[in-house]
């Protein structure tokens, strides 16, 4: 198909040129008038030129109301030049205008092929074109040698000046584009980066407020029940709510502290939980009434735990406990196993619970889905769920050392 679609107007270009491109066919009929005109004033300006011959002036005429739609068909535009200018120039006489002149209208279609198509068709209608105007010239008048080399010279410029122009085009397009694919990548990671890290607190939080949450509701519930009977015991259940909450706002200032924004008062700089302060927690729901028994084996893995695997170890261990607390049961206990190797680090928290709240813990709220989201960022494995004998299992296997791809961080 011989139909081109105009170039689309850059955001770089200046006002003038914009205009300019948002009005191809105005250009193009300026143009036009432009390659008309000079070719009428050298045929007059002509020393050897008689006055006008009609014939030349419908000619020229013909060819240079061709450039009008160069743009849309510029092969078709090429042929109708190229054609008008081998008549003119097969009926050269002595009188004739110079044949510059009679060549321009089809320089001006070979540079608008040139720019407007591929390379292989530059080449290929460029050179037919070069030989057969360039040709004609010296077979119909070989002593003429300045204007047959000046046809030659521009036809051949014309073509490589087109080329070039091309080229250029496709270099600042292609440049454009990898700006625009840059920026929508840099946008999805941005968005990403915000999604993972919403994810990240949203957990933080679950853990947080489950866990003390839920030792405050049993405990005051503790106080109300025997707060007419046994006062003290009910003061000692609401300094456990008191303990319990104070340790509550302080994990969540922590958490949104990660929140501020920079020029913010400082985060606090207090470490995050991690098995060093297994025993806080466990003395916390041991307090609430919950008994555990907690198992650690020697460490047998070199070196200490990376902060991600000591906080998720220690995030598995409180969810796995606040469920037994809200789910297994007044009189359940519960098992705490940690055991680390030079393959990983094991932790395993079993209950004795009724099956009723095992089933509520596997299949209500967001814990479990949080907990297994947290091995899993960490390449680890976790399982959950009612064990043989009776109760509920959670186990986790973490790597010694946080891994979010491939290799170790």
């Amino acid at each position: 198909m011989d139909a081109v679609t105009p170039f689309a107007a850059g955001p770089g270009l200046t006002h003038r040129h914009r205009w300019l491109c948002a009005h191809p066919l105005a250009v193009d009929t300026v143009l036009a008038l432009g390659v008309f005109a000079t070719a009428v004033l050298a045929s007059v300006s002509s020393p050897r030129a008689t006055p006008l011959d009609p014939t030349f002036v419908l000619v020229s005429a013909v060819a240079a109301s061709a450039l009008i739609l160069r743009r849309r068909y510029p092969r078709s535009v090429l042929a109708i030049t190229g054609a008008s200018t081998l008549a003119e120039i097969a009926g050269t006489t002595a009188h004739s205008p110079p044949r510059g002149a009679i060549a321009l209208s089809v320089v001006v279609a070979l540079y608008t092929v040139a720019s407007r198509t591929d390379r292989p068709t530059t080449w290929r209608l460029g050179l037919a074109t070069v030989v057969v105007v360039s040709g004609t010239a010296f077979l119909c008048e070989p002593a003429n040698n300045a204007e047959n080399l000046g046809i030659f010279a521009w036809t051949g410029m014309a073509a490589a000046a087109g080329d070039a122009v091309r080229s250029r085009r496709a270099y600042v397009t292609a440049i454009e584009e990898r700006a625009v694919r840059a920026e929508q990548t840099r946008e999805e990671e941005a968005r990403r980066r915000v999604a993972e890290e919403r994810l990240r607190i949203a957990r933080e939080l679950h853990d947080v407020v489950a866990h003390h949450i839920a030792l405050v509701n049993v405990q005051a519930g503790v106080a109300a029940h025997v707060m007419d009977n046994r006062p003290d015991q009910a003061k000692q259940a609401l300094a456990h709510v008191r303990q319990a909450s104070r340790s509550a706002l302080d994990e969540l200032r922590a958490t949104v502290g990660l929140l501020r924004q920079y020029g913010d008062p400082a985060a606090p700089t207090e470490p995050a939980p991690g098995l060093g302060v297994l025993d806080q927690l466990v003395d916390g729901f041991l307090r609430a009434g919950l008994g555990v028994r907690v198992a650690m084996e020697p460490a047998e893995g070199p070196g200490q735990l990376s902060a991600a695997v000591d906080l998720t170890a220690y995030r598995v261990v409180q969810e796995a406990l606040t469920n037994v607390h809200k789910h297994a049961g007044e009189r359940a206990t519960a098992e705490v196993r940690i055991v680390r190797s030079p393959k990983g680090l094991e932790v395993t928290v079993d209950d004795d619970g009724a099956g009723e709240g095992a089933a509520a813990a596997e299949g209500g709220g967001h814990g479990l889905i949080g907990m297994r989201e947290r091995v899993a960022a960490l390449r680890g494995e976790c399982e959950a769920g009612p064990r043989p004998e009776g109760g509920f299992r959670v186990r986790a296997t973490l790597p010694l050392q946080a891994r979010t791809g491939g290799e170790p961080t």
